[in-house]
């Protein structure tokens, strides 16, 4: 498959596609087994990129990264004239690549959050993926790994001989994860936010408007204030501005390829 159009946002390179090349991306790196980072980036993940060289430069030697906010969409279709007709939500895009590893024999890890959620995760993926295999399980701690446990992570990575790998640890530890994992494990990582808490029923999912409408962040500032507010207050009007200037001057924002080695920085 021809790899899909990246574009810059804010000096981000994310991909345009929609969910079924997505989707059919993942797969044919699981059935190659080779090293595929993948991440569903929205604007709190494009701004950590924005202001962290070192992140900026992990994000833009990904793979693949689809545009999980519609205001990421909006920005493809306003700067690059991409026509993107809706969004590859980390999500939905789960769902689907199960769907499709479940028809083909394929085989998933899921790798964050604590162990109830991963048990109700699984339950539910199962539930609506009949015949889906899951090949292992393993929670987070909630802190950065030691070189030792890292190396015990890769081993039940690889011991599991999963075909897809998804990681739920939230933005950005989640991202610099599979940049860092990708060297270790040659399956597909793919990064998927809230994927595991609203799929395990830990969180529920904005209604169907307000994701659409773009609102989902109201949505979820409504339910978690204390935890998000600086993250839409601050950063959602910092991303407005920045792709305006972007649209004013795209000269201003440096190309998404950037030529250094970011430090290792391991998360579990």
């Amino acid at each position: 498959m021809l790899s899909p159009p990246r574009f810059n946002i804010l000096g981000v390179g994310v991909h345009a596609l929609d969910y079924q090349q997505a989707t059919a991306c993942i797969v044919d790196a699981a059935r190659e087994k080779r090293p595929f980072a993948v991440t569903a980036l929205a604007v709190h993940g494009v701004m950590t990129g924005r202001d962290d060289p070192n992140q900026r430069t992990r994000l833009n030697r990904l793979d693949l990264i689809t545009p999980d906010g519609q205001p990421v969409r909006w920005a493809l279709n306003w700067l690059h004239k991409t026509k993107l007709t809706d969004r590859v939500y980390g999500p939905f895009l789960t769902l689907r690549v199960c769907e499709r590893a479940a028809a083909e024999g394929l085989s998933i890890f899921l790798y964050g959050s604590d162990s109830d959620t991963l048990a109700a995760l699984s339950d539910t993926l199962q539930q609506r993926c009949p015949g889906l295999r899951i090949a292992g399980a393993r929670p987070s701690r909630f802190r950065p790994a030691t070189e030792a446990e890292w190396a015990e992570d890769v081993a039940a990575l690889r011991a599991s001989d999963a075909d897809i790998i998804f990681c739920g640890l939230g933005c950005p530890r989640q991202e610099t994860w599979v940049y860092e994992m990708r060297a270790h494990i040659d399956r597909p990582l793919v990064a998927v936010g809230a994927a595991f808490s609203f799929w395990s029923g830990r969180q529920p999912m904005a209604p169907e408007w307000m994701q659409c409408a773009g609102l989902e962040w109201l949505f979820r500032l409504s339910r978690e204030p204390l935890r998000l507010w600086r993250r839409y207050l601050i950063l959602n009007p910092r991303y407005l501005a920045g792709i305006i200037r972007q649209k004013l001057s795209p000269r201003a924002f440096e190309s998404p390829t950037a030529p250094s080695e970011p430090p290792p920085l391991l998360w579990s």
